[in-house]
């Protein structure tokens, strides 16, 4: 293809491009340094262009598999001290039951000051490797720290830190992903990443054994103690692999080809219709205005903090397993295979929901599932029945993960307005975390009342989906009609299509073609 003939092409196709009217309220796309040489990938050979993409997917995939790791370990530091219980950390650090519960509390604290400060900055950032391998060398050293604490004050020291700095991985990965991955793509990937989560939950408990049940009193240490101190060397030991081996940004990552590059920034530009990159004339906090100036960031952070307490189960899981009757080892291996099936759905359910470009029923559909799962638990005191229901009860994590890529997808430009959505919609339903851990404090008839409220809550759930959804197709609708003037009287665009043009909502300014997934 010529360059004039790229320059003709239809606004959606040529990097930078706009089909809008240029004001002063919304800015010019910002057009990418290298447009050149996007506009020669542009005009690859269909075939080359196939094998360079190939080529790069390949890579990249290998390269994002080290998130897995990380998020396993991100799991594991943040929840060992549950394990360390089991075997004297409250006694040694004289905690009664209240103290116990502000530790575990307090890193919540921490986890959701830091997430909108370090996604903004990430979003900033050349280098997001260096900034997250970083992050993880210094919560591996406060984990490790865990394990010197001599009284209450320490530990809650030690804990808010963790959060504090713990904060920087889950959305900036997630951030990092939806640099590189288009929407068709994003939510498989995605699951791939929470498969990390669902295999901590399936094995977290069967590692803390081996090393709680071998290491008491080596070197004059206990346990618990040698428990923080192993799980942290191993998380700084990965970090400095991290610096190396995870992606940086499209277009200064190193381990790709050239090629590779303008193809992976041309990907994007073809996804939603304009570059990934922010405008030079972007302050710090304009993607945080942007972001607290939308509502449908409101009713999300409702919805999925109405998600999390309906999940909260899952830091139960063992205690609600044991109900089946058995003793300690059985409940702990029997725990296990909800967790496996639960990953596997969560893959199925993220590649369907990517084949499809569909949301709503993905994330709806699991959900559905685990109310069952709820119901059958508080029928039935058959053991078979309820056993079942602990796998449909495990498999509602499969929705959750489709969730977290319809975030992205739903607020997909400017990337400074995405990594605050991200950051602030994952960081407020860190307050259903909070409230879980009374949720599953009524343990009258079987965790009955418990069972009931993560019911409702999931119903909650469903309606917010519902409600976003309806959003959604609004808004896709309004971009047809904007579509339809531009084509019918290109020229009274000013007027025709003032009211797209004019929206406070940026997906209202995207090339032609756009639309939200729903």
């Amino acid at each position: 293809m010529a360059d004039d003939e790229i320059t003709r092409a239809e606004p959606a196709q040529v990097p930078g491009a706009k089909r809008n009217v240029e004001t002063l309220e919304h800015p010019p796309t910002p057009v990418p340094e290298n447009t050149d040489k996007l506009l020669a990938a542009r005009s690859m050979d269909s075939a080359h262009r196939t094998r360079v993409e190939k080529s790069l997917k390949r890579k990249l995939d290998a390269r994002c598999s080290l998130f897995v790791v990380i998020y396993i370990l991100n799991y594991l530091d943040r929840n060992n001290i549950a394990s360390a219980r089991l075997k004297g950390l409250q006694t040694d650090l004289n905690l009664d039951d209240t103290q116990y519960a502000t530790c575990l509390s307090i890193l919540y604290v921490g986890y959701i000051l830091m997430q909108v400060p370090s996604n903004m900055f990430i979003n900033r950032i050349e280098r997001p490797s260096l900034y997250i391998s970083c992050a993880m060398l210094l919560w591996g050293l406060i984990s490790t720290l865990s394990g010197n604490t001599q009284n209450f004050t320490g530990m809650v020291v030690v804990r808010f830190f963790l959060g504090f700095i713990e904060a920087a991985f889950l959305p900036g990965a997630l951030l990092i992903q939806s640099k590189w991955y288009t929407r068709k793509e994003l939510t498989t990937r995605n699951a791939i990443l929470f498969c990390g989560n669902i295999i901590s939950n399936a094995f977290s408990a069967l590692v803390a054994a081996g090393v709680l049940s071998n290491m008491q009193g080596v070197l004059g240490h206990a346990a618990w103690r040698w428990l923080f101190w192993i799980e942290g060397a191993i998380t700084m030991a990965i970090a400095v692999t991290a610096g190396f081996v995870l992606p940086d940004l499209p277009h200064n990552s190193r381990g790709f080809t050239e090629e590779e590059l303008q193809v992976a920034q041309l990907r994007m530009i073809e996804d939603v219709g304009e570059a990934d990159i922010d405008s030079a004339n972007q302050g710090v906090f304009d993607g945080l205005i942007m972001a607290v100036k939308d509502v449908k960031i409101y009713l999300m952070m409702l919805t999925f903090t109405a998600y999390v307490v309906g999940l909260s189960f899952n830091a139960f899981f063992p205690t609600l397993t044991g109900t089946l009757g058995f003793d300690y080892v059985p409940t702990l291996l029997m725990s296990s295979p909800p967790w496996v099936f639960s990953c596997i759905v969560s893959l199925f359910n993220a590649w369907h929901a990517d084949r499809t470009q569909e949301k709503f029923w993905h994330i709806t559909g699991p959900i559905l599932g685990g109310m069952v799962g709820f119901v059958i638990s508080m029928s039935t005191l058959n053991i078979a029945a309820r056993y079942v229901a602990l796998f449909l009860q495990a498999s509602s994590y499969a929705g959750f993960i489709v969730f977290y890529s319809w975030i992205s997808s739903s607020f997909p430009r400017p990337p400074a307005k995405r990594a605050v959505a991200i950051a602030l919609i994952n960081a407020f339903s860190q307050l259903g975390n909070v409230a879980g851990s009374y949720v599953w404090n009524l343990k009258d008839n079987g965790y009955r009342q418990s069972y009931g409220i993560v019911t409702a809550m999931f119903g909650v759930t469903i309606i917010g989906c519902l409600a976003f959804r309806s959003i959604l197709s609004g808004l896709n609708q309004k971009l047809e009609e904007g579509e339809q003037a531009w084509e019918a009287q290109p020229e009274a665009s000013h007027t025709a299509g003032s009211e797209i043009i004019d929206s406070p909502d940026e997906a209202l300014r995207m090339q032609k073609g756009f639309r939200y997934l729903v």
